[in-house]
């Protein structure tokens, strides 16, 4: 059985989460705080000398890195295949894998998402300049995500990619705050696509403790 070392409220964490319980490969999650007082576990950076998750360990193999770690719970397991066969369905999968980690992550989840649902839930006020300055690279984000997206059950057509577990956990967060959904609701293909992965078994189990 895997064993993955992370919290279940990082996007991160519910990236390879998603593509295990997709695939169909039993893993334990090892909760690991990386925002708890003190900062994570001294042991944790064994795993992961940055000190981010997640990381994984099976069979005496260690790795950290999402990307990686998506990648060989793919290929070192049988089950569905989460990776096209066909060179160009792959590239874009990987377009948009590296979209999601360069662009999107921080300007969807950090500085819209943490700064008008997170903080303000603990009682803190939002950094309105904050989110002001990150609405015009939202605005791309979403534009080229919905540019890519292709007629069919998922973001590349009939076929469940890793593409769909990366994507799924950020555009959950940015769509519960009023910005996201607004310009979800201008973007049809991406939004009946998340509407549906929403109730998939793999997202309903992944859930956070900590709704979110």
């Amino acid at each position: 059985m895997i064993e993955l070392f992370g919290a279940d409220y990082s996007v991160y964490v519910r990236s390879a989460r998603l593509a295990m319980e997709e695939k169909g490969v039993p893993y334990i999650l090892i909760p690991v705080d990386v925002f708890a007082t003190g900062g994570p576990p001294e042991e944790h950076f064994k795993r992961q000398p940055f000190g981010k998750i997640p990381a994984l360990k099976h069979d005496g193999f260690s790795l950290y890195e999402t990307a990686a770690i998506l990648r060989y719970v793919d290929e070192a397991f049988d089950g569905p295949l989460l990776q096209p066969k066909d060179p160009k369905s792959r590239a874009r999968m990987t377009q948009i894998l590296s979209i999601l980690d360069t662009y999107a992550y921080r300007t969807l989840v950090w500085d819209i998402f943490v700064e008008r649902v997170a903080k303000t839930r603990e009682g803190a006020e939002a950094d309105e300049v904050k989110i002001a300055s990150a609405l015009g690279p939202a605005r791309t984000i979403i534009c080229v995500l919905e540019d890519l997206t292709e007629q069919g059950a998922f973001l590349l057509g009939e076929q469940l990619t890793l593409a769909d577990c990366h994507a799924a956990p950020m555009l959950n967060l940015f769509q519960k705050t009023p910005e996201g959904a607004e310009l979800m609701e201008s973007s049809p293909k991406l939004l009946n696509w998340l509407q549906a992965f929403k109730v998939r078994k793999s997202f309903q189990t992944t859930e956070p403790n900590q709704k979110n």
